[in-house]
C-alpha cells in the first residue's frame, strides 16, 4: 500500500510539473496572439483598401483583355501553402493537410513556407518547387520574392493561376483553413453592378493594372501570412489552455487517489490494531 502511495504521489508531482509547463506556454501564446493580432489587422486595412482599388478600376473597364484578368488553359495551377515551423499548435496544420489531401489535391507546384509542411510534403506525392521556413513577422521582402516569380511565371503563360491555402482568422477560437486564388482578378459581380458613375483613368485602366496588381499579389500574400501566424497563436493558445485544463483533471483525480488509498491504509492499520487487542483480551482471558 506504501508503494501504491509513492507511485501516486510521483505521478502528481509530474503532472503539476507538466501543469506549469502548459500554462506559462499558454501565457505566452496569449501574449504572441495580442501582438500577431495587431500587425495583422494594421495590415489587412491597407489589403482592403488596395483591393477595393483594383475592383473599382476592373468595374469601370469594359471587356478587357488584361492578361491578369484570365486563367492560361492547358497548364497547371501554383500554390503557396501556409504552415507553422513550431509544434504544439493542436490541429492547426493537420487542418492545412486534411485540406490539401481532400480539396485540393497534387496537381500543379507547390510553395511550402513552414517545417511542418516542409517536411510533411517530402513524404507525399506533391511537386513542391519551393521550400520555406522561419519566416517571421518581418518576411514581406522574403514573400515578395516567392510573389515575384510566381506572377513572372503567370505572365509566361507556364501556370494557370496563383493560388494561397492559408488559414482564416475568424476570432480568438476560431479559424479555419481556406483556399483563395489571386490571379486570374476575379470581378466583383455586384460592385460592377452598382457602378453608375464612368470613371476616366489616366494612365489607361490596363496600364494602371500592369502596376497595381503585382502590388495586390504582394499585398494579399503578406496579409494571408500575417492572418495564418495570428490563427497559429491562437490555436497554440487554446491548445495549451486545454492542455492545463486537463493537467488539473489528472491532478484531482489522482489526489482523490491518493486520499482513498492513504484512507483504505489508515482504515487497514486500525483494524490490525484493533484485532491484536482483542487477540490479546482473549489470550488474557
Amino acid at each position: 500500500m506504501a508503494a501504491g502511495k509513492l507511485e501516486i504521489k510521483a505521478r502528481i508531482r509530474s503532472v503539476e510539473s507538466t501543469k506549469k509547463i502548459t500554462k506559462a506556454m499558454q501565457l505566452v501564446a496569449t501574449s504572441k496572439l495580442k501582438k500577431q493580432k495587431q500587425y495583422m489587422e494594421e495590415n489587412r486595412e491597407y489589403a482592403h483598401y488596395l483591393k477595393e482599388t483594383v475592383q473599382e478600376i476592373l468595374s469601370s473597364i469594359e471587356h478587357s483583355r488584361h492578361p491578369y484578368l484570365s486563367k492560361n488553359e492547358g497548364v497547371k495551377p501554383f500554390t503557396i501553402v501556409f504552415t507553422s515551423d513550431m509544434g504544439l499548435c493542436g490541429g492547426y496544420n493537420a487542418n492545412i493537410f486534411r485540406m490539401l489531401l481532400n480539396d485540393i489535391g497534387n496537381v500543379g507546384d507547390f510553395v511550402m513556407i513552414g517545417s511542418r509542411g516542409v517536411n510533411w510534403s517530402r513524404n507525399k506525392d506533391f511537386h513542391v518547387v519551393m521550400e520555406e521556413t522561419d519566416f517571421e513577422d518581418d518576411c514581406y521582402s522574403e514573400l515578395v520574392t516567392i510573389a515575384d516569380h510566381a506572377l513572372d511565371l503567370y505572365r509566361k503563360k507556364e501556370i494557370s493561376e496563383i493560388r494561397i491555402l492559408y488559414t482564416h482568422f475568424v476570432n480568438s477560437v476560431s479559424f479555419e483553413p481556406q483556399l483563395v486564388t489571386l490571379l486570374p482578378v476575379e470581378k466583383d459581380k455586384e460592385r460592377e453592378k452598382k457602378t453608375s458613375a464612368l470613371t476616366i483613368f489616366e494612365p489607361a485602366g490596363d496600364q494602371i493594372l500592369d502596376t497595381l496588381v503585382p502590388m495586390y499579389v504582394r499585398s494579399l500574400l503578406y496579409s494571408y501570412f500575417l492572418e495564418t501566424k495570428t490563427s497559429e497563436q491562437a490555436s497554440r493558445r487554446m491548445a495549451m489552455e486545454s492542455a492545463t485544463d486537463n493537467a488539473e483533471e489528472i491532478k484531482e483525480t489522482l489526489e482523490l487517489q491518493f486520499n482513498q488509498a492513504r484512507q483504505a491504509a489508515i482504515t487497514q492499520e486500525i483494524t490490525e490494531i484493533v484485532g491484536g487487542v482483542n487477540a490479546m483480551e482473549g489470550v488474557s482471558s
